[in-house]
C-alpha cells in the first residue's frame, strides 16, 4: 500500500526517495546482461560429472552454447540451487533505492516515498520561546545574488505567547549565520578545487542572534519595508521599517534599522527610543491578518494597507516627514474576514484583496466610491492567501481553505459593472490549479526571479515547490502512475518539485538575494533550506 508523504516520520525534513519493494534495477545494471561478475567467465575447476576442464586456447570462443545455458549458470558455472520458500526473506533488490523525481519517476506499485536528506543543499532548523507563526525577510547589505556558504539571513518575526503569558510578546529582529552547506560525507572528488570548496563551504554551527521590542498584544502578520534612500550607505544594511497587526487590533509601525545595525556591527548600541513605535494605527475595531507594504519603486516613502476580520481595508500613507496617515474611509466590499492584500507590482494605485468570502477584489485607492473594480468568486471557501507575481505582472497566486491553489490570468478578469450582483458574479477558469493538498492553504509565494516558480504553505505540515513550466501529457506520465491519498486516487502532478516537512507550517518566504533559499515558520519553529530541484 502507497503511502502519502504527509505520513511520514515528522522528525525527518524531506521526501521524495523511492524504495521498491519488489525486484527493481536501473537501465544501467540491465545493460549487462549476465549474472557474471565484471563480465568475466566462470571460475569453474570441475564438470558436473567429476571430470577436469581444460583451458581454451581461444579466450574469445563461447563456453557456453546459447544465453539460456548462460542465464541458469551461477557464478561458478553451476546451477544456483533453488532459493527457500520463506514469505518472509527479502529480495536483495527490495533494498534498493533511487531518487524520485515529481513529474518525471513514476511511482510503480509495490514502492513506497522516503524521506532523503540529499535532496537539500541546505538544510537549517531553530526554534524561539514562543511560536512566531509570521516573519518576513530583511534585504541586507551583503550582495544581490549569493551562492557562497556559509549563508547570512536578517529576518523580522513577532510571537504568540500564551494568553496567560501576553506580556511576553516581542517584535524579534533575527539574524541567522553560519548557515553552511550540507556535509556529503563519504562524497569524493577528483578536483583538488572541489576539495578546496569544500572546505571553505564545509558544515559548521548555525547562529541565531536576535533583538527584541516588546508588544502588548500576539502578532497575527509582521510585513517589513525599505525606504528609496537618496543617500544610502552600502556598507549598512537599509534602514528598515516593520509593521506588526496584532490580535488587539492596533497596528505598530517600528524602525528596526538600530537593531539590525547592532546584528551586523559589533559595538552597535540600540537607544532605548529604538524600542518605542513610531507610530500605532487604530483605525480598525476587530483585530485582522491582512497588511501589505507598497513596493519601494512605486510609493518610496511607503504606503501600508490593512484588513480586518469584519471585511474593511483601511490605507495608510507615509509622509515626508516621516509621520503616518490613515485614510478613514475604508475600502468596504467583502462580506468575511480580509485574509490577503497584495499591491500590484507596476501600478501604484492599484491592490487586490482576498477574503473569506471566496472572492478577490481588484481595487484602485483613487475611487471616491471605495468599491472594486473587479469582484470575482475563485473559490467556495475562504481564500486565505494570495500572491502577485513581479515577473509576470497579470498572474496572480491564490490559495484557499479546501487546500486548493490556483493561478489566474488578471486580462481574463472584466470590471465589475454598476448592475452586478454577488448571485451573478463569474468565476473564471484559472490557467493552473491544483488539489494536491487537502488541507487549508496558509501561505503562497512566487520565485522572485523565475516566474514558473510557487512555493505553498499547507496546515497539513508542509510546504511544497512547484514548477509550472512542467507539463507531461497522460501518455508521457502514464495513467498507472497513481498514488493513493487515502480520497480517491490521484496523480501526483507533475509540477511538483519538493515536498519539505514543517509542524503547523504557517508561512514560506523566498530570499530575493539568495537564489532557491526559502524559510519557513510553523508551529516548532523557523527551517531555513535550499533544495536541489530549484
Amino acid at each position: 500500500m502507497l503511502k502519502h508523504p504527509r505520513l511520514l516520520p515528522p522528525t525527518l525534513h524531506s521526501l521524495l526517495k523511492l524504495s521498491a519493494g519488489m525486484s527493481k534495477r536501473l537501465a544501467d545494471d540491465l545493460d549487462g546482461g549476465v549474472p557474471l561478475k565484471a563480465g568475466q567467465r566462470p571460475d569453474a575447476s570441475t564438470t558436473t560429472n567429476g571430470d577436469q576442464t581444460l583451458d581454451f586456447e581461444d579466450e574469445f570462443e563461447d563456453e557456453y552454447e546459447s544465453e539460456d545455458e548462460i542465464m541458469e549458470a551461477g557464478v561458478d558455472g553451476r546451477p544456483d540451487p533453488p532459493a527457500p520458500n520463506n514469505a518472509d526473506a527479502m529480495d536483495v533488490d527490495a533494498k534498493t533505492e533511487q531518487t524520485f523525481i515529481p513529474g518525471r519517476s513514476i511511482l510503480q506499485p509495490g514502492q513506497t516515498l522516503t524521506p532523503d536528506p540529499s535532496t537539500y543543499e541546505m538544510l537549517h532548523t531553530m526554534s524561539t520561546t514562543w511560536p512566531c507563526l509570521s516573519f518576513d525577510v530583511v534585504h541586507d547589505n551583503l550582495g544581490a545574488t549569493r551562492k557562497n556558504y556559509p549563508r547570512t539571513l536578517y529576518a523580522v518575526t513577532g510571537t504568540q505567547a500564551e494568553a496567560s503569558r501576553a506580556r511576553e510578546n516581542e517584535l524579534l529582529v533575527l539574524k541567522l549565520s553560519s548557515l553552511s552547506k550540507m556535509d556529503r560525507a563519504g562524497n569524493e572528488t577528483d578536483s583538488s578545487s572541489d576539495d578546496e570548496d569544500e572546505e571553505d563551504e564545509g558544515s559548521s554551527e548555525p547562529v541565531l542572534e536576535s533583538r527584541s521590542i516588546a508588544l502588548p498584544s500576539t502578532t497575527n502578520r509582521i510585513r517589513s519595508f525599505q525606504p528609496t534612500a537618496t543617500t544610502a550607505d552600502p556598507s549598512q544594511i537599509p534602514q528598515t521599517l516593520t509593521a506588526t497587526s496584532l490580535e488587539n487590533s492596533q497596528i505598530l509601525i517600528h524602525d528596526v534599522t538600530p537593531h539590525l545595525q547592532s546584528l551586523s556591527t559589533p559595538g552597535s548600541t540600540i537607544p532605548p527610543s529604538a524600542c518605542k513605535p513610531l507610530s500605532t494605527l487604530r483605525c480598525h475595531k476587530s483585530e485582522g491578518y491582512a497588511l501589505e507594504w507598497a513596493p519601494s519603486s512605486l510609493w518610496s516613502l511607503g504606503r501600508l494597507l490593512s484588513g480586518d476580520t469584519s471585511g474593511a481595508i483601511f490605507s495608510t500613507l507615509r509622509t515626508e516627514g516621516g509621520g503616518f496617515t490613515t485614510d478613514s474611509r475604508s475600502f468596504t466590499g467583502h462580506t468575511a474576514s480580509v485574509e490577503e492584500l497584495q499591491w500590484s507590482p507596476n501600478e501604484k494605485n492599484v491592490f487586490a484583496s482576498a477574503s473569506a468570502d471566496g472572492t478577490v477584489k481588484v481595487w484602485d485607492v483613487r475611487s471616491k466610491s471605495r468599491s472594486p473594480a473587479v469582484d470575482v468568486q475563485v473559490s467556495s471557501t475562504d481564500v486565505n492567501v494570495m500572491s502577485w507575481s513581479a515577473q509576470t505582472f497579470h498572474l496572480l497566486a491564490t490559495g484557499a481553505d479546501d487546500g486548493q491553489w490556483a493561478v489566474w490570468d488578471l486580462r481574463q478578469w472584466k470590471p465589475q459593472s454598476s448592475t452586478s450582483t454577488s448571485h451573478a458574479r463569474a468565476k473564471p477558469t484559472p490557467v493552473a490549479d491544483f488539489h494536491f493538498h487537502k488541507n487549508p492553504i496558509t501561505s503562497i509565494e512566487w520565485h522572485p526571479t523565475d516566474d514558473s516558480v510557487v512555493a505553498v504553505a499547507c496546515a497539513d505540515n508542509t510546504a511544497t515547490l512547484w514548477d509550472l513550466a512542467v507539463e507531461l501529457d497522460d501518455e508521457e506520465y502514464g495513467r498507472e502512475a497513481g498514488l493513493g491519498l487515502g480520497e480517491g486516487k490521484e496523480k501526483v502532478p507533475p509540477q511538483l518539485l519538493f515536498i519539505h516537512h514543517v509542524e503547523d507550517c504557517k508561512e514560506v518566504h523566498w530570499h530575493p538575494q539568495m537564489p532557491g533559499t526559502v524559510m519557513v515558520t510553523g508551529g516548532s519553529g523557523f527551517g531555513v533550506f535550499k533544495t536541489i530541484s530549484v
